[in-house]
């Protein structure tokens, strides 16, 4: 299995006044294909800035960040945009829905920049919207679902671009404890399919969905284990 991410010496400094803030120490991380990780760690922990710098939202002080192949650490703003709407997928806590577009057209909104024409990205978005169902929701705006369909929208326009990696921060944040397990046993659907996902997360339930988790503090990788091993005594 071939790596998906390679971090190498990633840093990431704040220069706050006459002092340097260091966000990130020296990060080395290798993530595969198809693999399933949770990032945990206290408030300053930095895994809100390893997240932003996963999902190219920001570039390092220094290091390298090979994603699928590719050297981004070094990129531009427009080059990392690029990357972004290829290779990721993102999932909010707050969903972060176009209020006014129906669940159709927010899916379909990423494969506008993509240049398909209507009827392809109308065809993908369906499908999308189908594959975490919804099919029968989809001509619905946000505010005539509940939180959990909305979330599932947004799952589906995460996907919808076939990206190389699903980055999902606090996905279940801002869900009852039912709908979190719908949503996390969608994720789990979605990773049997071969996808790659980084959850963000500060619960300890939600992180044991995945394989693996990486829990940080102090701006540095406190300790890599695997999340299924003593699964049974969290859930």
């Amino acid at each position: 299995m071939s790596h998906l991410i390679e971090l190498r010496g990633i840093r990431k400094v704040y220069r706050v006044g006459d002092q340097d803030i260091f966000a990130l120490r020296n990060i080395n991380l290798d993530i595969s294909r198809g693999d399933y990780l949770a990032l945990m760690g206290p408030s300053g922990s930095g895994k809100s800035t390893l997240m932003n710098i996963l999902g190219c939202l920001d570039t390092p002080s220094s290091g390298s960040y090979i994603l699928n192949g590719q050297e981004v650490a070094n990129m531009k703003d427009e080059q990392l945009s690029g990357i972004r709407n290829r290779e990721i997928g993102f999932v909010f806590q707050t969903f972060n829905l176009l209020p006014r577009l129906s669940a159709l057209d927010n899916v379909a909104l990423p494969l506008v920049y993509m240049g398909l024409s209507r009827k392809e990205r109308r065809q993908k978005a369906e499908q999308a919207l189908a594959d975490v169902g919804l099919a029968d929701r989809m001509n619905h705006t946000p505010n005539e679902l509940s939180g959990g369909q909305r979330q599932r929208v947004a799952v589906a326009r995460a996907l919808v671009n076939n990206p190389s990696l699903l980055l999902a921060d606090e996905p279940t944040g801002n869900l009852d404890t039912k709908t979190s397990h719908e949503i996390m046993a969608l994720f789990e659907q979605i990773h049997q399919k071969g996808n790659t996902i980084i959850l963000v997360t500060h619960e300890e339930d939600i992180a044991h969905h995945a394989r693996h988790i990486v829990r940080m503090r102090d701006g540095e990788i406190e300790k890599s284990e695997n999340a299924q091993a003593d699964k049974s005594e969290v859930l």
